[in-house]
């Protein structure tokens, strides 16, 4: 997979934020591509019993599929946050390295029904505009991209961008 810096003379403010997400997305994969199914499953830290790279992919397919895909662009698709406590972390036997990027990736096409909304449009839900979508999913991306980072570290010794 490669990644892509966003445009660094970026004019327009929709593309731009379409482009970091991309961006984050992609490193995200990369944080969890060529781990192991134990390694990505594992949970390091004791204090965060839930948080493995797994956790945290499925977790982003879930902030994907309501943010961009539900609340944004009104897809009916089911909301993966069915649950209390959020049972987005939780994982099952099927749940692979490879299983969730593909699930990932998947959003990131559903989402595509929301890319050509200017950002100033209210999104579906009509509590919030486009771009304020966007500026979530990005904050909560790249938040969880640092996780999926000290996470390889700890699995494999891999580090980097």
């Amino acid at each position: 997979m490669t990644r892509t810096w966003p445009t660094k003379l970026a004019k327009d403010e929709g593309v731009l934020a379409w482009e970091f997400l991309d961006f984050l997305r992609k490193t995200a994969v990369m944080k969890v591509d060529g781990l192991t199914r134990d390694q990505a499953a594992a949970a390091p830290i004791a204090t965060s019993p839930k948080l493995t790279a797994l956790g945290v992919l499925k977790h982003l397919v879930a902030v994907e599929r309501y943010w961009l895909c539900i609340a944004g662009a009104g897809l009916d698709l089911p909301s993966l946050w069915q649950g209390d406590p959020d049972p987005s972390w939780d994982l099952t036997e099927d749940d692979t390295p490879e299983s969730l990027i593909q699930a990932y990736q998947a959003e990131w096409v559903n989402a595509e029904a929301l890319a050509h909304r200017d950002p100033d449009d209210t999104a579906a839900d009509d509590e919030r505009t486009v771009r304020w979508i966007l500026a979530h999913v990005a904050q909560e991306t790249a938040r969880h991209v640092g996780h999926l980072d000290l996470l390889r570290e700890l699995a494999d010794g891999q580090t980097g961008e």
